[in-house]
């Protein structure tokens, strides 16, 4: 890697992952046709010494990971600082292909939408893997949270399921989108995606964040409008309340798991439809997006 690469991390990081998600043959369906999984990514950064790190430990669970706490636990004969690590994030967007079949369902989710969920994050793994070793090449110490052996899920004493890493959390400190009342992250493209991020001992200037809540994108709590994610799902898991974990986890292990492996012959899980068929699916939305 040239000096002029490591002097611009904000430029070539992200190009980075958008040439190996654009090129990898690893990212697709596992179909046949070998169909694309996700469409280009967007990257976003955090300082690593972000108040927001340390205030979800209050909102999650004193379990939850700083950034400094799994690099240092990761990498213990490299002292590092705080503000010397930087979280890189991104989201990987849904494929057309794949919106439209699970908009079209009501009741499981499409074919393509469980494949993008089953060996698309297959192929999110290897995407936190390339640029932990994309780093490493470069001289600069990196782990992806979600691959860490220490990694587990955990009970949070306010919201329940839980664990020591929350990529939304991480996507939402990158300035890559706020959550929405399923418990969702809308992006700038949608909701409708899956995310994933790295901890490297470098310094990158953080993203800007512009929204000042972490629910601004979300119509239902920004205006009083909308609530099409809770029409949309089958188990009855969103109300105006939010999103009740415990159901939504019990109907994909009780209904949905056993549906894809009879009808579909793979071992999957996933669901998706509170991800499409509304205004957030595809974009930030809008006021005159309520009526969709």
């Amino acid at each position: 890697m040239t000096d002029k690469r490591k002097e611009n991390p904000s430029d070539w990081i992200p190009a980075a992952i958008r040439h190996f998600v654009d090129h990898s043959p690893d990212n697709h369906l596992q179909d046949p046709d070998k169909e694309r999984a996700f469409d280009t990514p967007l990257v976003g950064f955090a300082g690593g010494n972000d108040p927001l790190f340390d205030a979800y430990k209050d909102h999650v669970g004193p379990f939850h990971w700083t950034p400094l706490e799994v690099f240092a636990q990761t990498f213990p004969d490299c002292p590092a600082t705080a503000d010397a690590l930087t979280v890189i994030s991104w989201v990987l967007p849904q494929t057309r292909a794949t919106k439209a079949d699970n908009r079209r369902e009501k009741q499981f989710p499409a074919e393509r939408w469980t494949r993008a969920r089953t060996y698309g994050e297959m192929f999110n793994a290897k995407l936190r893997q390339h640029v932990v070793d994309l780093l490493g090449e470069a001289g600069i110490r990196a782990v992806a949270p979600m691959l860490s052996p220490q990694w587990e899920k955990r009970e949070s004493p306010k919201h329940g399921y839980a664990s020591t890493w929350s990529e939304r959390h991480a996507a939402y400190a990158c300035g890559l989108g706020t959550f929405g009342l399923s418990d969702g992250l809308i992006t700038p493209l949608g909701k409708a995606m899956r995310v994933g991020s790295v901890v490297a001992r470098i310094r990158v200037e953080p993203s800007p964040r512009p929204y000042d809540n972490h629910q601004a994108y979300c119509l239902f709590h920004a205006k009083g409008i909308c609530g099409k994610c809770m029409q949309r799902c089958p188990a009855g898991a969103i109300t105006a309340a939010g999103h009740d974990k415990v159901r939504c986890k019990a109907y994909i292990r009780q209904e949905t798991m056993p549906f894809v492996k009879n009808r579909y012959g793979f071992e999957g899980k996933g669901c998706g439809l509170c991800q499409t068929k509304v205004p957030c699916e595809s974009r930030i939305p809008v006021r005159e997006d309520r009526s969709e």
